[in-house]
């Protein structure tokens, strides 16, 4: 009983916490705004424009979500505080383990619709375009890049955002030399551009017979990808457009004709590439709004005149340069008693020696 005294306590707290969330997303507005969204959609000749008629209807669908889902949550606090009252009145064992399930993931509803109200920047509702390069450790960090890439396709599936692969490069032995991919969704870019950087991977290499620690590094571009009302001007005379056989695997059209597009940028030297579409001229399509995206995100970078300078920014994919570490494979110490020195042991092997 005890236990539900808190629980209750806990989703009466959630009352304050939705109401604060519910200012902060101005749900009141965001109704005026979607009505007055809907009204446009009725008026003479509005499905003649299909390119605005299209942008008023995804941002229809947008409001609508948002006001749904917060409604959908304000109703189910109101009635777990009202079972949580009646089980105190009247106890349930299943009914109240039940409840505190509920209360736990409706707790973390809560704190996910928090999150979603700090994405408000300029492109964090766009979808994210996303590149992985291995970096210093040869086949090690292209396995690396690869269980990168695995790992945010599994995170993107199990959120409900889609992945689309526009160009993949495998490694000689295992892994990735590169891949490049979009993260479909709302607010995809918002989530996915803290992971910008280098990762860096301590394991004991499946791919050295002596079992010995190994350090990866790979490195993951996130860039929002522009949509059509966003304008960049890209001189045509600035560009080098080139077309190349797809690679990997394809029906009987993509593999046999020239269908992969790489677009150089010869003022900047940024490089995009597409060969995921069945026709060039789908691919061609893909890779210039990658192009606007890295010319967008090299525009926004103020007092910044040359490329070099830019690109100094980034770090290389080695040591120091890391925002993250995933590390499997910790130090033992084992300790010596003859002659009373530590080893730090990794794997099956001594690394050095301590006083």
């Amino acid at each position: 009983m005890l236990e539900l005294e808190e629980n209750l306590k806990i989703l009466n707290s959630l009352i304050v916490k939705l109401q604060t969330l519910k200012e902060t997303l101005a749900i009141s507005s965001l109704e005026d705004e979607l009505n007055i969204l809907k009204e446009k959609t009725l008026e003479d000749g509005f499905w003649n424009n299909i390119e605005n008629s299209n942008k008023i209807c995804a941002k229809i669908k947008s409001l609508e979500r948002k006001i749904g889902n917060f409604k959908s949550i304000e109703s189910n606090l109101d009635n777990l505080i009202q079972l949580n009252k009646l089980i105190l009145e009247e106890f349930d064992e299943d009914l109240s383990k039940d409840l505190l399930k509920q209360t736990n993931e409706f707790t973390q509803k809560i704190e996910k619709l928090e999150l979603e109200t700090l994405l408000s920047g300029k492109y964090d509702t766009n979808n994210a375009i996303i590149t992985l390069h291995p970096g210093a450790g040869g086949t090690e960090s292209q396995d690396w890049a690869q269980m990168l890439y695995r790992m945010y396709s599994k995170w993107a599936s199990s959120n409900g955002f889609e992945i689309k692969e526009l160009d993949y490069l495998d490694g000689e032995e295992a892994g990735i030399k590169s891949v490049t991919a979009v993260v479909v969704g709302e607010n995809a870019y918002g989530y996915m551009r803290s992971e910008m950087g280098v990762h860096r991977l301590v394991r004991i290499s499946p791919f050295d017979s002596g079992g010995r620690r190994h350090t990866s590094f790979a490195s993951v571009e996130v860039l929002p990808e522009i949509t059509d009302d966003v304008q960049i001007d890209i001189n045509s005379e600035d560009l080098r457009i080139d077309t190349y056989r797809a690679s990997g695997a394809g029906g009987q059209h993509i593999n046999k004709t020239d269908s992969a597009v790489r677009i150089t940028h010869i003022p900047t030297g940024i490089v995009v590439s597409c060969q995921s579409e069945r026709s060039q001229t789908m691919n061609k399509e893909t890779a210039m709004r990658m192009l606007k995206s890295k010319l967008l995100d090299l525009k926004e970078k103020e007092n910044k005149e040359k490329i070099e300078d830019l690109k100094g920014v980034q770090k290389d994919i080695a040591w120091g340069s890391q925002i993250r570490s995933y590390v499997f494979c910790p130090y033992t110490l084992v300790k010596d008693h003859r002659t009373n020195c530590e080893t730090r042991k990794c794997g099956s092997s001594y690394e050095w020696r301590t006083k």
